[in-house]
């Protein structure tokens, strides 16, 4: 098992028009494809309050590629996205780490 660690800095405002995305709408269509969160945080206290950090499981770098196109390429989500920043991008920055667990590490 991987994890893909994913920061998203939000365009000042934008955060919970990201929130409300990910809730009503991404979540569902990353059940239909198999993709599967392992949780979601936002910044209580750090350097920026417009930051969504969470972590994906994946079985295998092959897995995650397969998915995650199928994913970008689905068109209720190019749908949804356009929709939901018809008054301008929700996210400024995005970056991404794959993570491999330990021997000694909780998280398998």
């Amino acid at each position: 098992m991987i994890h893909e660690l994913r920061h998203y800095r939000c365009v000042p405002g934008r955060l919970p028009a990201l929130l409300r995305r990910f809730e009503t709408t991404t979540l569902r269509i990353w059940e239909r494809h198999g993709i599967r969160q392992a949780g979601f945080w936002t910044t209580v206290i750090g350097e920026n309050n417009q930051d969504l950090h969470y972590l994906l499981a994946w079985e295998s770098l092959a897995e995650r590629e397969r998915k995650w196109a199928a994913f970008l390429a689905d068109p209720e989500w190019i749908a949804a996205r356009a929709e939901t920043e018809k008054d301008g991008p929700i996210v400024a920055q995005v970056a991404n780490m794959i993570l491999q667990p330990t021997a000694f590490s909780a998280v398998k």
